[in-house]
Parts: C-alpha cells; sequence; structure tokens
C-alpha cells in the first residue's frame, strides 16, 4: 500500500507541474513582452506553421511526455482537442515535416474576452530559436480575430522555467484575492482538484 502511494503521489507531482512547455527566448531592454529576443542559431530550420488535424494526433501523442521531461502530459491531451479545437490551434514543422512544436488552445465560449492557451511545447531539439513564441504570435492573432481583450494560460507555480517564459511574452501572473505567493510566484492554493496549485498568468491583447 505504501508503495502504491508513493507512486501515485509521484504521478501527480509530475504532471501538475506544468501545462506549458516553454522555450526561452531571451529579454532584451529590459521589459517583458517587448523587445526580446529568441536566441536564433544557424541550425534552425525552416518551420511551416498550419492548423492541426485529427491526423497529427499521434504524432504529438507519443511525444508529448518526453517533451516534458516524461512527465505523463498525455493524459491532459485527449484526441477531443484535435477533434473540436483545430481552429484555434497551431502546429510547427521543419521542412523535413518533422514537429517542431505545437500549441492547443480556444476561445472561451463563456468568457468573450478571453483565449486560452491549454498546452503549447517546442521540440526539445529546437528550443531556444522561438517557436515556442511564434506558435503563441498566431494564437494572439486568432484572439484578436475573435474579439478577445486577453490570453489565459496555467501552471504550476514552482514551474520558474514556464513561467519566465510567459513573462517575456508580456503575460502576468495573475494576483488579488484568493492568491498566494508560493515559490515567489503568485498562485491560487488547491486551485485544481482542491489539491493543486496554480498560477494563472494573463496577457492583454
Amino acid at each position: 500500500m505504501k508503495v502504491s502511494r508513493r507512486l501515485a503521489e509521484r504521478r501527480v507531482a509530475h504532471v501538475r507541474e506544468s501545462t506549458v512547455r516553454p522555450e526561452w527566448p531571451r529579454r532584451t531592454n529590459g521589459r517583458a513582452g517587448a523587445g526580446y529576443a529568441p536566441a536564433v542559431t544557424a541550425e534552425r530550420p525552416e518551420i511551416r506553421y498550419r492548423r492541426p488535424t485529427e491526423a497529427d494526433y499521434r504524432a504529438i501523442v507519443t511525444v508529448v511526455n518526453d517533451w516534458w521531461g516524461g512527465r505523463p502530459i498525455d493524459v491532459l491531451l485527449p484526441r477531443l482537442w484535435l477533434q473540436h479545437f483545430t481552429r484555434t490551434s497551431w502546429v510547427g514543422e521543419s521542412d523535413t515535416g518533422r514537429l517542431a512544436g505545437f500549441l492547443v488552445g480556444f476561445l472561451s465560449p463563456d468568457r468573450p474576452a478571453e483565449a486560452y492557451c491549454h498546452l503549447v511545447a517546442a521540440n526539445p531539439n529546437l528550443r531556444r530559436m522561438g517557436i515556442g513564441s511564434e506558435l503563441y504570435e498566431r494564437f494572439f492573432a486568432d484572439g484578436r480575430a475573435g474579439g478577445r481583450t486577453r490570453v489565459v494560460a496555467v501552471t504550476w507555480p514552482g514551474n520558474r522555467v514556464a513561467i519566465a517564459f510567459h513573462r517575456a511574452l508580456g503575460f502576468e501572473p495573475e494576483a488579488g484575492p484568493g492568491t498566494q505567493n508560493l515559490y515567489g510566484t503568485p498562485a491560487y492554493p488547491a486551485y485544481d482538484a482542491e489539491r493543486e496549485d496554480r498560477t494563472v498568468l494573463v496577457r492583454s491583447l
């Protein structure tokens, strides 16, 4: 029983770390979200961005756990996301057809001012090349076209890399009533399932 409980707790800890797998943009001019420059290198391939289809599901779900360092993120990406949310989601491919990154998001039907990013990730071998920020720029454009005024993403407050990545794109952690300073970041305790702490990141469009 003790072993099974430890394994279950370890699985929860893995999943909670992030729904956002970032790559690191560099900031310049000392301003978050303005003037940052991704660290593009000579090895960057040509990236083509397009809308995903259900046919992309297997290619994404078979790599997503590896892209998150072995954490079981595939449970957060059932097939329905590529059946019902493709018009506001994106995939990036190299010129050889290799998956370079993806973003799954939607325009909230209940919160007409919001666009929500569910998952975003870049291929670990292609990070620091601006792919994550380019995916987000396309999603920002979807939000503006849909009359949205802000984009929301959620992550574990201890995921410093994801939070720094989003800050560089102009996101700020939601603070105020109900939040606490957890791991040095404003967050909502017991936000999900009455036990999972979450930082809500918001960017104006």
